[in-house]
């Protein structure tokens, strides 16, 4: 069997640093906001280009946070309204919902699975106050365009880069550093993934990163002296120190993706399936493979008969959820259509090109 994603081989190769890890954590005896989160978030920040990095407990969180700092600041306020993809995770829009946000929910690119700048122009008003930028499936959104769009309406711009540890614009600017705020995930699948739950908050804005750092821990300045109202959501020591040792190795993965991807894109010959596109360009760090299929779940079933396994991202759209069922009346034709086809093939640092190989030869035949 061809595994989808094998997170424990994944992280096999770290096992004995990992282990060494974990002996000098437990000497420490420091659990909680110390010395080795401080290390990760000055790298994490260093590699992303940004002034500032802050760990917290999700990606979920770091969006929430993103937007309850912002609120704090005075430059948002609570049932403001905020442009987000259609088709993205849900993540990204309870992200909004938990800080008392409204999702504006816009339509991708026809041929393409990011968010539309036509139709975010579309669909500005004055109650927009934000835009979030999803870079889905570890592809950047056009940050470039976004940001003059988001300038000539005066709007904030943050990134949910859940999905694009890594991903380079073509001046070299990474995600987390194309906008306000980069909003990161560290679940063990991402790119950069810990060894549980985590995420990050990137941002150049001081005003910002210090007003965040007291809402991921009670909304306090020192110990026991609670300025604002916050919350407990920290990335903990331990999955800090595991980041640091992964995220030397991120580049090269992500290159290891790239080299997967162009095989499938130059050797996938189905005319039953749609590839997605590529620019061929570090703009996109291939989290996921996803292919269109208009009988994406008999090709799901065939490929698992020749045991490949895949996984759909997503199976249903947010606003089809029941937990979203104040968006359940509209009509979103392009998001529907995607989430009917997609499917993510097996793509990772550690598949090799014969399976690779199989995957195609047996795709080919379908």
């Amino acid at each position: 069997m061809i595994p989808f994603l094998d997170v424990q081989q994944l992280n096999a190769r770290f096992e004995s640093v990992f282990k060494n890890v974990f002996a000098d954590f437990l000497n420490a005896g420091q659990c909680i906001l110390g010395n080795k989160l401080m290390q990760f978030e000055n790298e994490f920040a260093e590699y992303c280009g940004t002034k500032h990095c802050v760990g917290v407990a999700s990606g979920l969180d770091a969006i929430t946070l993103l937007c309850k700092g912002y609120i704090e600041l005075g430059k948002l306020k609570v049932g403001d309204e905020v442009l987000v993809s259609a088709n993205t995770y849900i993540a990204s829009i309870l992200g909004l919902i938990n800080a008392g946000l409204i999702p504006v929910l816009v339509e991708p690119n026809e041929n393409e699975f990011i968010i539309s700048v036509e139709n975010i122009e579309k669909q500005i008003t004055t109650k927009i106050k934000m835009i979030l930028a999803v870079h889905l499936y570890g592809e950047l959104a056009d940050m470039k365009e976004i940001n003059v769009l988001a300038k000539k309406h005066g709007l904030l711009v943050i990134e949910d880069a859940a999905q694009a540890h890594g991903a380079v614009d073509v001046n070299g600017v990474k995600a987390g550093n194309l906008s306000d705020g980069g909003a990161f995930s560290f679940y063990p699948s991402k790119n950069l993934g810990a060894l549980g739950d985590g995420g990050a908050i990137t941002t150049n804005n001081q005003e910002l990163f210090a007003i965040v750092q007291k809402l991921r821990n009670y909304g306090a300045s020192e110990k026991y002296k609670n300025d604002i109202k916050g919350v407990n959501s920290r990335l903990d020591e331990l999955q800090a120190a595991f980041l640091s040792i992964k995220l030397k190795q991120l580049d090269a993965d992500n290159n290891k993706r790239r080299v997967l991807a162009k095989y499938y894109f130059e050797h996938i010959n189905n005319n039953k399936i749609t590839l997605p596109s590529y620019n061929v360009s570090d703009s996109h760090v291939f989290h996921v493979f996803v292919i269109k299929c208009k009988s994406r779940n008999e090709l799901q079933k065939y490929l698992l008969n020749n045991e490949i396994q895949t996984v759909i991202h997503y199976p249903i759209p947010p606003h089809k959820q029941k937990a979203l069922k104040e968006y359940g009346y509209l009509k979103l034709p392009i998001t529907e259509q995607i989430h009917d086809e997609v499917l993510s093939l097996p793509i990772s640092p550690i598949q090799t090109i014969s399976a690779t190989k199989k995957i195609v030869s047996i795709l080919n035949k379908f």
